[in-house]
Parts: structure tokens; sequence; C-alpha cells
């Protein structure tokens, strides 16, 4: 194995979304990678035939991409990489560090059984160690495991770490089905990639003494070891779904940018003094492995949406314009103004903490027919404002300038021409032009609605107060 370049990986199986542990896992293996000027490299472990899936493995492919952790090689998957395994497989019984066992899975559990009634250890029991057996239908291969002495690593995380290895036992390496089992694949694929790092979930700490006999038994070297610190919710239990969502591209979908969900990420285990927000090359300049914790780290859905509110604002206009696109087609909205669209932007982005939340707050500048709320229309838009309404647009459809400057003087004009405040038109005004009662400042938004649009919305409001006007001196009458 070359130790000249740092190489990192990131396998995930396709089982399921890419979730909120497992993109951590694949960010800190990204940083590090980076920081060293070495490589990342994603393999797909999708050797649990019944279980992966096509979709899950493009799910995993969309959630990287869009958290923007590029791989430099792969994906390699393991379903493809069979001869490989075969091969170490094939060393180990060569070199005597393995062996085929012909117990039968009746036999195994019978022998189980009588263990746990005598108190001992439930493991194999060794019986096919030394017969010199050879292959056989239904026969499985085992790991010669050390019987005595200890198997010790120093952890970049933990520290030392030991495991006695009359614990372990002959771990089963192929199947009774010719397939290879997790941990020698795991441990081949690593010796064929090079990989000098594994950075992964302290669930996998008892996996390692296991996967670091395989490569003494190969006589291959040793990469290090790290092991990330679990996830919790607020109430210190294990991340699940009742603390809110776990899939990466749920967040996507909620309106979350990437950038925001990387640094609350970063932050899951992993600090640099008080730094709260991070920019993605201040993440690779400042990342440490040993700067991670040994506690849980605490995921906080509340904190990452201010995190995103706070992105939302700091975000150029024509990325965020660019970005919320698809939330508006997700809204039905379809033929939509790019230059409106940058226009709404800044007067939303105050206003909004997901792209969901913007996306709604904007549809009122796309939509053809815009909808009243009931509680809004019932209180502003009266048979009292309609006159003032009707001299209002009078007003506006005059102007040979329609900017905000100009809307301005218009109002003032306007107000002192009726004898009244704006507090008397502005909400039936709101209303008119976008279907709500609440929205950003009337003269920007009316900039961004442009002239024709705001007479029609302003003669749509009008003809609706005399219709329900009408209906209801009918039903009187």
């Amino acid at each position: 194995m070359s130790t000249e370049q740092i190489i990192t990986r990131f396998p995930p199986s396709p089982t399921g979304y890419l979730h909120i542990g497992g993109a951590r896992t694949a960010l800190f293996n990204w940083l590090y990678a980076r920081q060293k000027g070495g490589k990342f490299i994603l393999r797909i472990e999708d050797t649990d035939v019944q279980r992966s899936s096509p979709e899950a493995t493009q799910a995993i492919l969309e959630s990287m991409s869009w958290l923007g952790l590029t791989w430099d090689e792969g994906p390699y998957f393991q379903s493809r990489r069979y001869d490989i395994y075969n091969a170490v497989i094939d060393r180990l019984l060569d070199r005597g560090q393995a062996y085929y066992c012909h117990c039968t899975p009746e036999e195994l559990e019978k022998r189980r059984k009588a263990a746990m009634q005598k108190g001992l250890k439930p493991k194999y029991d060794g019986r096919c160690r030394e017969l010199g057996l050879g292959p056989k239908a239904e026969a499985v291969v085992r790991l010669k495991t050390p019987l005595s002495g200890a198997t010790r690593f120093k952890d970049l995380i933990k520290g030392a770490i030991t495991f006695q290895n009359e614990e372990l036992d002959d771990l089963i390496i192929r199947r009774s089905n010719g397939s290879p089992t997790y941990h020698l694949a795991v441990v081949a694929d690593d010796i064929d990639l090079n990989i000098t790092h594994v950075i992964r979930g302290d669930d996998h700490v008892n996996n390692t003494p296991r996967q670091i006999l395989i490569y003494k038994a190969l006589g291959e070297p040793l990469p290090q070891y790290g092991h990330l610190p679990m996830i919790l919710g607020p109430d210190k239990t294990r991340l699940s779904k009742r603390h809110g969502a776990t899939s990466v591209l749920t967040y996507r979908d909620m309106g979350y940018l990437p950038h925001a969900l990387l640094n609350a990420l970063a932050r899951l285990g992993w600090s640099y003094g008080d730094q709260e927000k991070f920019s993605l090359d201040e993440l690779v300049e400042k990342f440490s492995l040993s700067h991670v914790g040994k506690a849980a780290g605490i995921f906080n859905a509340e904190k990452l949406l201010d995190l995103n509110a706070r992105y939302i604002r700091e975000t150029p206009d024509q990325t965020l314009a660019r970005e919320l696109g698809p939330f508006l087609q997700n809204l039905g909205l379809r033929d939509i103004d790019s230059q409106r669209l940058q226009d709404v932007v800044p007067l939303l982005k105050p206003r909004s903490k997901t792209l969901v939340d913007m996306a709604e707050g904007a549809r009122f500048c796309f939509e053809k027919e815009i909808q009243y709320e009931e509680k809004g229309e019932t209180k502003f838009l009266t048979p009292d404002v309609a006159n003032l309404l009707i001299r209002l647009r009078d007003k506006l459809s005059s102007l040979s300038r329609f900017d905000q400057n100009a809307l301005e003087e218009a109002f003032a004009a306007f107000l002192d021409e009726n004898g009244i405040q704006l507090k008397k038109i502005a909400q039936p005004l709101r209303m008119a032009l976008t279907g709500k009662t609440a929205s950003p400042g009337l003269f920007e938004i009316m900039a961004v609605l442009g002239q024709n649009v705001v007479i029609q919305r302003i003669d749509k409001a009008v003809a609706h107060i005399r219709n329900k006007q009408n209906a209801q001196a009918g039903q009187k009458g």
C-alpha cells in the first residue's frame, strides 16, 4: 500500500437514502482528503442484493452531488468486484490463514445452544479449523483468528483500543452461496484502492479488530482508523425520524441550501474555537481530526433552520434566483420571467428561512390569477375601499415612470388629495396585488410587478368587491 498520498473513501450501502450520519462521514473523509491534497473515493457496497436498489444508489449519488462532495474515483460497485474478493480469499487459503468449514447451519445452531446452556459465549468452536477440508457444496470459508493475544490499534479520534482475540471467533469470509462477507469485501477493496485512512462512525469500532486480522493474515500494512462519535438528537437519544428529517434529499426538498447543511454537519462532533459558520474553503483549511471530539454530536434542527436563513440572506441574488426556480415550478408555476424572479429575490431574502418559504412568498409575482386569503379578503376588500382603489388605479396608470421613487411620490400626492392616511389604502392594495395580508413593502412589489400587472390586479379586486356586493344585495332582495 502506498503511503505517499492520503486516500480516503466513503462506502454507503444502497439500501435507503443518504442520511445525516452518512453525510457527515462522507464530509469528514472529503475534508481530510482535500486538506491533505489526497484522493476521495466513492464505493457503493451493494453486495446485499435483496435490500440494495438502483433507486437508492441514484439517491446517494444525487445527495453527494447536491452537497458538492465530489469524488476523485468511483463510484466502485462491490457487486462487480467479486473476482477481487475471491482472489483475496484464495490468498488466505494458500497462506493457511483460512479454511473450509463443512458444518451445517443446523449443527452450528445445536452447538450454539449447548454453549449458552453452559454459560459460554456462543461462538464457533473451531471444529473444522485443523481438518484440512477442501471445497464442498454449502461449505463456507473461515478466517483463522488467533486463539490468544490481543488486537490493538490507535484510533485517530478515540485513542488506544484493545480487543482480546479469544473473544473473537473464526469469521466467515465466504458464505455457502459463494458470496464474500462484508468484512472480507471491505478489506479487499481498501487494499485494492490503496486506502490510507478509514474514517467512519463509531458503530464500526467492533468491526475493526476483525478487519485488522484479515490485513495481518494477508501480510498487508494497516490503514489508520478514526471513528467518529455518534449523532444524537436534542434529547440526547440516537438521531431518528422523531427528531425531524434525517435524509439529505429531504432537506434539499424542504428548501435548505447545501452549504447550510454542510456547515451543520461539520459542527457535529468537530469544532474550531468558537466559530460557528464556515465557508467550504474555510472547512478545508481548518478541518482536523484532532479537533473531532469523543463526545456525541447533537443535531439541532432549529439551529440548522436559523443557519439556513443566514445563508439565504448572504447568498447572491442571482444564485438564489437560480436555486428558487425549481421550487416555483413545484407550485405549478411555469414560464417564469427570469428578470422578475431576480428582482423579487432581494425583497424576500430577509423574510425567508427556506427556499420553500421564499417560493411561497414569491408566487404572487408569477401567478396569472392570484387567490385571496379568506380572512384578509373579508376584512380589507370591502365596498368602502372600491372607489379609493379606482382613484388609485387612475393615478398609477398616468405615471410615466414606475420605479420606487416615482411610486412613493405618487402615493404621497394621492394620500394628500384624498385626505387619508396610508393605512387606509395599504392593506386593501396589498390584498389586491398579492392576495395576502403580509408581503414585502408595497412600493417594492409594485415596481417588481410592473405597471400593467398592478393595474390589472387593482381592476380585478374592484370587480371582486362589486360582484360580492351585488351577490349580497341579490340575497337580501
